[in-house]
């Protein structure tokens, strides 16, 4: 019965994601995100939860991959396809089949996922970009373009050229053998958790100062403090 807690966070992860896609085919871009965020965190409280319970299985592993898979990697490509369709309203002269790249995003959401079951390197790290953080990427460029920015900042991040540099690079990191620090703190010790720490004091910083504008900001540094304090490889 208890392996049914952290399980039944998992579908609720994937029901939020499920729930976005529809937002986003209604143009409510906005509660897509609110519901992704929500995933977000039931992402965090079934892991939680399963180490908490001491009840990891093989199932959950699954289960967890697959829900990521929807909410964390369909749903941005299905954003990503929608900013394509949007740009292209504004008259961007851009051929017909630009829009369909943004499937690269799901496509390498589930590559990464499917490597991070079998790869026991990951453990302690990230290899890779994981597939929240590129959708929290992806939904920062979005709310920030259509609700947040001003008019010449909107012509640049519903630039085709930078849609389609945004959609490939991001899927390219998702599968990159690029070792990125992980959130989760295995003991207290100052020098093994600083890269940490420094992450989200600078995350509070950038909050205060751009509020939800800041969003934009925290894949990039988190990428450049995953360098700076760089994750030992096994």
């Amino acid at each position: 019965m208890k392996s049914a807690i952290p399980n039944g966070l998992t579908l609720a992860n994937l029901a939020c994601g499920l729930l976005a896609i529809t937002a986003l085919f209604s143009g409510s871009f906005i509660m897509a995100a609110w519901l992704v965020g929500a995933a977000l965190v039931l992402d965090f409280l079934d892991g939680f939860t399963a180490r908490l319970l001491g009840v990891h299985s093989e199932l959950g592993k699954q289960l967890d991959s697959l829900a990521d898979l929807v909410t964390f990697g369909v749903t941005p490509g299905f954003l990503m396809f929608k900013l394509f369709r949007i740009a292209m309203q504004g008259g961007e002269p851009i051929p017909e089949f630009l829009p369909y790249i943004a499937l690269l995003i799901p496509i390498f959401s589930a590559l990464r996922l499917a490597k991070f079951n079998i790869d026991t390197r990951q453990a302690e790290y990230f290899i890779g970009l994981p597939t929240p953080a590129n959708a929290i990427f992806i939904f920062s460029v979005a709310l920030i373009a259509l609700y947040g920015s001003s008019s010449t900042m909107e012509a640049i991040l519903l630039h085709p050229f930078f849609l389609t540099i945004t959609t490939v690079s991001t899927s390219f990191l998702l599968v990159a053998e690029l070792p990125l620090m992980s959130l989760k703190v295995k003991n207290t010790s100052l020098s093994d958790n600083r890269g940490r720490i420094v992450l989200l004091v600078l995350i509070a910083l950038l909050l205060l100062v751009f509020r939800f504008r800041a969003l934009l900001y925290i894949i990039p540094l988190y990428l450049v403090l995953s360098l700076i304090f760089k994750p030992h490889r096994k």
